[in-house]
């Protein structure tokens, strides 16, 4: 199929299709969320914090009389200006009476309210007010989740012919475990157990044994003078994430507002992510107009080690983020050098201003091994590092300001300067710029950019957002960058930017059009053999559309259109292409509900594949990456067995065109089908 004509077909698409908006699973708002904030993240991105975290709210409203600026950050789609509005307008008026009264407040429109409203409310219990042990017991929130899912054929890593060295140890199901306690918004307990597929279900290695992954934490709040307090797994998220981000964070999105980083500090860590999180004790201790937040973390991680012929010494080649544990050599890679990490961050907040200074210490168990290749020769090496940063945030009429510093002792560092304001009713901008030094490092840095860490590149970000009325909003953003030093495929310094569009028209409360854009020019190097490598530019194009509509109170449908477009000098260009239809029933009164989607993908390979996120099992998640040719389908259904007692099946299939094995390596499978199956059971008591 020509790219004129699959251009054809989108448009009569448009002018044909009716798609669903309001009820698209049992958690619309969630799923709307997710997608306005997913926009350039991957398959193997992992939102289960984020679905968690918004889960958790939905069940244990915030109390907006009794909130805090860091709790109505979690929820996202919140920024800075409408948090700030809400506390003048309550300083002012004093504290809500009616839910209503939001609709006074500046920079609050009616989907606003209706998605915060979904999270928080005004008359819900906060704190430890008359809290006794009994009530403790007799309140609490008890939630016990069991998830089993495999792939029902059979990979290579699984074949009994394969021998002990290249093959899986253990079974090809995954199972996750999580169960977790709450009371009110004030104490709460996870736990997390989880065995990927091909992992053993108990393991024992480099001294440690237990199962793959376990985490765990115990998280008090607003006892008296500690606002918080976790024992066990934790997140620290500090400023504009250069000196200290871990856990959850986002990029470049369809929510423009979603690049100015909230500055959340302490949280527990809840994930099934490996990787990036503290496991010790950390507490943040409030002294008036000043937060003290002291942390300890000790904690075992994967690591690749390789001998330095020089010293005799083993160093740390690489730091493993993947959490998989198949094979021997994963598994000797499991927990193998130990990480120690302490420090502190001090927040003065004044009104409308808040200033933080962070500093800590980071030391690991075996040096890190410097880079052999030319673009990675500024790469840390050693076994401790001192990070300090400073951050700040001002809201000065309709204006809020942001920024932090960061240093890396005795090396680079790395800045970064914005503003959100709105500039009236209708229009509202965000403007940043940024320096990140190439020896500027950090081990929890997560700074905004068009690289994954905060090095290397300077850019300058401009996003705007208009809504002229309640049916119609347009956000637009553009960023140039440039990256003063080699990267990998990059073997001399760079520039590129990136330009995004989306339009969305929602006519009434069932049905909603999104049009969606995006263009990206930057430069990597040409493949034409040469005794030097030169720089070419590389184009890529995305158009999306949806268009989403109710067709009545159990059933909806929701279909997608979306095609690349991908250029490079002197080669022709390459296309990809994905349509997909959803079903969605989710009657108020019946204990079934579910979903099901069929989707139709053509693309030209990996630089044209195309990501689209998926209805998946309570507290899941699937983005999966549509490349090659083929079709998917997927019913989701959901059960209410009794009170307190669900059900959640889910059966997938990939069916690809002219091939005669899917996946690569361990993970190939013979023959053009690719199917998994999940059952999800949850308790609540």
């Amino acid at each position: 199929m020509s790219f004129k004509t699959k251009l054809l077909l989108l448009f009569f698409f448009l002018l044909c299709s009716k798609i669903s908006f309001a009820q698209q699973t049992d958690d619309p708002v969630i799923e709307y969320i997710i997608e306005s904030v997913a926009a350039n993240q991957t398959e193997d991105y992992d939102y289960s914090e984020l679905i968690d975290r918004l889960n958790f709210y939905k069940r244990n409203k915030i109390n907006l009389n009794k909130t805090s600026k860091e709790q109505l950050q979690e929820l996202i789609f919140l920024n800075p200006l409408q948090i700030d509005a809400l506390f003048e307008h309550i300083s002012l008026n004093g504290s809500l009476v009616n839910t209503l009264e939001l609709q006074s407040i500046s920079g609050y429109d009616l989907e606003t309210i209706k998605n915060l409203l979904y999270f928080a409310d005004i008359n819900t219990p906060t704190g430890f007010e008359n809290f006794s042990f009994n009530k403790l017991f007799k309140d609490g929130k008890n939630d016990l989740l069991i998830r089993y899912s495999r792939y029902l054929e059979q990979q290579r890593g699984f074949s009994s012919a394969s021998n002990t060295s290249s093959r899986y140890l253990g079974t090809p199901e995954r199972v996750f475990t999580r169960y977790r306690f709450s009371y009110s918004n004030n104490i709460q307990f996870s736990l997390n157990l989880e065995k990927d597929a091909g992992e053993k279900y108990w393991n024992s290695n480099n001294g440690q044994t237990g199962p793959d992954f376990s985490s765990a934490s115990l998280y008090i709040k607003d006892l008296r003078k500690i606002k918080k307090l976790v024992i066990g797994d934790y997140s620290l998220q500090f400023g504009q994430g250069l000196a200290l981000w871990s856990g959850l964070s986002f990029g470049k999105g369809a929510d423009i507002f979603s690049v100015v980083k909230p500055n959340i500090g302490l949280k527990p860590y809840t994930s099934i992510n490996e990787f990036s999180y503290f496991r010790g004790i950390a507490t943040q201790v409030n002294f008036g107009k000043l937060d003290f937040t002291p942390f300890f973390s000790y904690n075992k991680i994967d690591a690749g080690l390789a001998l330095n012929p020089l010293t005799n010494l083993e160093e740390i080649s690489t730091l493993q983020q993947s959490g998989l544990h198949r094979t021997l050599s994963e598994l000797k890679n499991r927990r193998r050098i130990s990480q120690m990490v302490f420090g502190g961050n001090l927040q003065y907040n004044y009104r409308k201003l808040s200033v933080g200074l962070t500093g800590y210490h980071s030391n690991y168990s075996q040096d890190f091994a410097p880079g052999k290749s030319l673009y990675n020769q500024f790469d840390f090496t050693g076994s401790s590092l001192n990070n300090v940063g400073l951050n700040y945030s001002y809201t000065l009429n309709n204006t809020y300001f942001f920024g932090e510093f960061a240093h890396s002792l005795n090396s680079g560092v790395a800045y970064i300067n914005g503003l959100i304001t709105s500039l009236s009713p209708i229009v509202s901008a965000v403007l940043f710029h940024r320096n990140y030094q190439k020896d500027y490092y950090s081990f929890y840095n997560q700074g905004i950019g068009e690289g994954s860490t905060a090095v290397n590149e300077k850019g300058f970000f401009a996003g705007l957002q208009l809504k002229p009325d309640r049916k119609f909003e347009l956000d637009f953003y553009t960023d140039l960058f440039k990256f003063p030093y080699l990267k990998f495929r990059v073997d001399a310094p760079s520039t590129g930017y990136d330009i995004f569009s989306q339009l969305s028209y929602t006519p009434n409360k069932t049905t909603r059009l999104t049009l969606r854009y995006q263009f990206q020019n930057k430069q990597q190097n040409d493949d034409i053999p040469t005794f030097v490598n030169t720089l070419s530019f590389v184009k890529k194009s995305n158009y999306r559309a949806d268009l989403l509509y109710q067709i009545n109170k159990s059933f909806a449908l929701r279909n997608r259109i979306e095609m690349v477009q991908y250029q490079e000098e002197n080669k022709t260009n390459r296309y990809g292409f994905l349509a997909y239809q959803d079903i969605i029933y989710s009657p108020l009164s019946s204990r079934w509900s579910g979903n099901t989607r069929l989707a139709l993908f053509d693309t030209d390979g990996f630089d044209t594949r195309i990501y689209a996120y998926e209805n998946d099992v309570l507290y899941g998640f699937s983005i999966p990456g549509f490349q090659n040719k083929g079709i998917r389908y997927y019913l989701n259904a959901r059960y209410n067995l009794k009170r307190g007692i669900d059900i959640w099946l889910r059966y997938s299939l990939t069916q690809y065109n002219n091939q005669q094995t899917v996946g690569s390596g361990l993970d190939e499978i013979d023959g053009n089908l690719r199917s998994e199956a999940k059952l999800q059971v949850r308790f609540q008591f």
